[in-house]
């Protein structure tokens, strides 16, 4: 049987990652059995740019870190598993996620949680599709635009007409 200082210190990493399972949008469970040092340190660079965290972590941990953060399904996992927390982004996350598997065969995605709820590897990757944030505000700004463009375009023509008839 674990001494107790043992438990205590399970305990504190189960806190700790139920914590930020709590504060995370989003969260993706990922298969990394294969991958190498060069490709691990490449990969945490890519998801800390985003400002994400890349943590591996016993199944038993992320499963009982899971529970009391109130998120059910993980309870199954099986082989080593990397967990890839987004704080501040959904699509972030998954998209790096995503296209790191993509490249490396051995890398898989086995699931993910969106703000506490668990969703399946086709919605990790639905997510990863979409576009960033940053391409979805010019996306909008170029639609709010071109509308504000017609209005002004509508309202001259009525101010002529009117001139027109006065």
């Amino acid at each position: 049987m674990p001494s107790e200082k043992i438990l205590n210190q399970k305990k504190a990493k189960v806190e700790e990652l139920s914590e930020k399972f709590k504060k995370a949008k989003m969260i993706v469970l990922t298969e990394y059995r294969g991958i190498t040092v060069e490709d691990d340190t490449k990969l945490r660079a890519q998801v800390r740019a985003d400002g994400n965290e890349y943590v591996v972590v016993k199944n038993s941990t992320i499963s009982y870190a899971a529970k009391e953060a109130g998120i059910e399904g993980l309870e199954t996992l099986e082989g080593p598993t990397a967990v890839v927390i987004g704080y501040e982004d959904y699509v972030a996350p998954a998209k790096v996620v995503n296209d790191f598997a993509k490249d490396h065969d051995f890398y898989s995605i086995k699931a993910g949680v969106m703000d506490g709820k668990m969703i399946d590897v086709a919605e990790v990757k639905k997510l990863a599709n979409l576009p960033s944030k940053e391409t979805l505000y010019s996306m909008l700004a170029s639609a709010l635009l071109g509308n504000i463009r017609n209005l002004a375009v509508v309202l001259d023509q009525a101010r002529e007409k009117q001139a027109e008839n006065a």
